[in-house]
């Protein structure tokens, strides 16, 4: 952030005489998403009425981004302006407060109901493991550590955002109104099929517990399907090495699990090492914050993702 702030100062002395990049087409909206899950609701909604763009480059960490002076000028310029509203993406609130961006904005956090992140049992950070972990009313476990922010893992709250992204649009070219509501729509109904497909996998097995052997930005999804996860870090934890506590509670609790999970771009040692000691498999959950270039440019969705999660999942849970 303190790399952002003299960009930032140049930008604002100098942002009124900078021309800005011609868009693909003028007549059509400019959008720009701050993350993938908002960039695909927006491609979805959209259509062929605007240009959506993607602010976060393919394979990048959203926590430690640095944006150019060309993002930065994109996010003041455009119509519209999806971002999360989380601590992954707080570089955001930075430029909002410095540039006064001319169009609308949208967080993808006001469009749901919020959970608050958990430190989990056995998670590095957290509590003793060997100590009773405190119990909200349905018997989840966990430390609130402050709110969740990874809204989009549940395809529910997913769907919810879409239908949001199809009214501002709505809202910012009426003569297309129903257009946008409608492809809105249309995806928002794929995702809740998405979701009946998830729920109906969970209800066919004998147990719901999972184990990740890395940070675990999935609460909204485990919180849809009653799934009781133990897992090496929080959603947003900084780490990088658990404990040797934390290995030896995660390895008991795969003993008797079918695969160890891990994130995309995650380098996975963790989990292979857990797994190795429990004598079973890893296996990745993308978690659809971002994409690489190739899933990018091959045309990778929300729903493409998510299904192959499901497919990963009935290969590595289904009895």
């Amino acid at each position: 952030m303190k790399k952002l702030l003299p960009l930032l100062l140049v930008l604002a002395l100098l942002s009124a005489c900078v021309p800005a990049a011609e868009p693909e087409d003028p007549d059509k909206l400019q959008i720009v998403a701050a993350i993938f899950p908002a960039y695909d609701f927006a491609r979805a909604a959209a259509g062929d009425l605007a240009d959506v763009t993607l602010l976060l480059p393919p394979g990048a960490e959203s926590h430690s981004y640095e944006p150019t002076p060309a993002d930065i000028l994109r996010v003041q310029r455009c119509d519209l302006f999806l971002y999360l509203g989380g601590e992954s993406d707080a570089w955001v609130d930075t430029i909002l407060e410095a540039i006064q961006p001319e169009g609308e904005t949208l967080r993808m956090v006001d469009c749901v109901d919020l959970l608050e992140e958990e430190s989990a049992e056995g998670m590095q950070g957290g509590h003793d493991h060997e100590h009773e972990e405190p119990q909200d009313a349905e018997g989840h476990l966990g430390e609130v550590i402050g709110m969740d922010e990874h809204v989009w893992t549940a395809p529910r709250n997913a769907a919810a955002i879409t239908r949001q992204t199809g009214a501002a649009l709505a809202a910012l070219d009426p003569a297309h109104a129903e257009t946008y509501r409608a492809q809105a729509e249309a995806y928002a109904q794929e995702l809740e099929a998405l979701d009946r497909d998830f729920a109906a996998f969970f209800d066919r097995l004998p147990h719901r517990t999972i184990v990740f052997g890395d940070r675990f930005p999935l609460l909204y999804f485990a919180r849809a399907y009653d799934l009781h996860y133990y897992a090496a870090f929080p959603g947003c934890g900084a780490q990088t090495e658990p404990s040797a506590a934390t290995i030896a509670f995660l390895t008991e609790k795969a003993r008797d699990l079918p695969a160890v999970w891990y994130i995309e771009f995650s380098n996975h040692l963790v989990a292979d090492s857990i797994a190795e000691a429990a004598g079973t498999e890893t296996a990745q959950f993308h978690t659809c914050h971002n994409v690489s270039k190739a899933d990018l440019e091959a045309g990778v969705t929300y729903i493409s993702l998510m299904r192959g999660n499901l497919e990963a999942l009935r290969t590595h849970m289904e009895p």
